[in-house]
């Protein structure tokens, strides 16, 4: 009599693997990484002005400083952005093959030196970098 009443109590094993928890996982998963993928592209906290580059030659060269304080100064001559395109022109008219070279402080804003690529940009001038100092 206690044998049958084990026997009724065993369970029968499953061979098969339920996919319902699974496929559940793997939407979950899908989920979570469309939502958190487009943030981490934006919410890195990256320090641009330090960069190991090639070296340009300094042939005709003209640099563009964009100070901490917001000044645009080249060829030791202070002047405001907007007199900086006029004065482009001239230099690029002397020298056709020159190469503007942007050296911005690492405390101003991105569109302070979008705004001065703007310039040179406007200018005529298309051959144009930023300067940056070599990682430690």
């Amino acid at each position: 009599m206690k044998r049958q009443r084990r026997d009724n109590l065993e369970m029968e094993m499953v061979s098969e693997i339920n996919m319902t928890p699974l496929m559940d996982l793997t939407f979950l998963l899908l989920i979570v990484f469309m939502i958190t993928a487009p943030m981490l592209e934006f919410g890195l906290d990256v320090s641009l002005p330090e960069l190991n580059a090639e070296i340009v030659d300094e042939g005709e060269n003209v640099y563009v400083n964009l100070t901490a304080a917001g000044k645009v100064v080249v060829d030791n001559q202070t002047m405001e952005q907007d007199k900086l395109t006029d004065y482009l022109r001239t230099l690029s008219a002397r020298r056709p093959h020159m190469m503007v070279l942007v050296r911005a402080d690492e405390q101003r804003p991105y569109g302070d030196v979008i705004g001065v690529m703007r310039s040179v940009r406007t200018a005529g001038i298309t051959d144009v970098a930023l300067v940056t100092e070599p990682e430690q």
